[in-house]
């Protein structure tokens, strides 16, 4: 299957009308999650330093941990809810493995993109676009950090300039969710990231089992 920027969105459209509520509740609890973590750790932060504005070190340890288990979460979630969306439920979000090779992904291609920027903004982007898919590669087949995002250059190869627009129409959908009282951030963020699982599943030459692969039929 050819990647298309318009077939993924309709995929994650399609895909959330299954099952609305549920891909509502549970984007929801990961924002919950996230919020909770952030106040957590900042009001570690502000015992220990005085104000929440100055990072400690044990803060930043902490949420670096809890961002992190999170993300882990989110990243299972999402792909088990595009393979299956019929059957996926919440125990889903918690996926602490493998922890160490999704923290040390992450701190990689955080590096790499934030290099890329400070060498004028275009190797940022170029870098970003070619290593995206690294924390799916991780969750899924539990690859270090290093073979993960070769596996994910590989899979990205060639497709830099579709993968670009993509992206920009996913920002536009979510901006559009958040001017529309925010609330709409609850519909938008998992369309959006429905669709960028199926742009990964496409592109890995597996766009999804029959029962993904039918929300596009319906």
């Amino acid at each position: 299957m050819q990647f298309s920027t318009g077939e993924a969105i309709r995929f994650g459209w399609e895909t959330f009308k299954r099952r609305p509520w549920f891909f509502v509740g549970s984007t929801f609890l990961i924002l919950l999650a996230s919020a909770i973590c952030d106040g957590f750790t900042s009001g570690i932060d502000a015992a220990l330093t005085g104000s929440t504005d100055d990072p400690s070190i044990i803060g930043t340890v902490i949420n670096l941990a809890l961002g992190t288990l999170i993300s882990m979460g989110a990243t299972a979630f999402y792909l088990a809810a595009h393979d299956n969306p019929d059957t996926a439920d919440l125990a889903l979000l918690w996926h602490p493995s493998p922890f160490w090779k999704y923290l040390g992904a992450s701190i990689l291609l955080s590096l790499a993109v934030g290099i890329g920027f400070v060498l004028l903004i275009v190797p940022g982007i170029i870098f970003g676009l070619m290593f995206m898919f690294t924390p799916f590669v991780v969750i899924e087949r539990e690859l270090g950090p290093v073979e993960a995002m070769n596996e994910n250059s590989r899979l990205t190869r060639g497709y830099k300039w579709p993968l670009f627009g993509f992206v920009l129409m996913l920002v536009l959908i979510n901006l559009l969710g958040a001017l529309a009282l925010i609330v709409g951030l609850l519909v938008s963020i998992p369309v959006s990231t429905l669709a960028f699982v199926h742009a990964y599943r496409v592109l890995g030459g597996k766009p999804g089992t029959r029962a993904a692969d039918a929300a596009l039929a319906a």
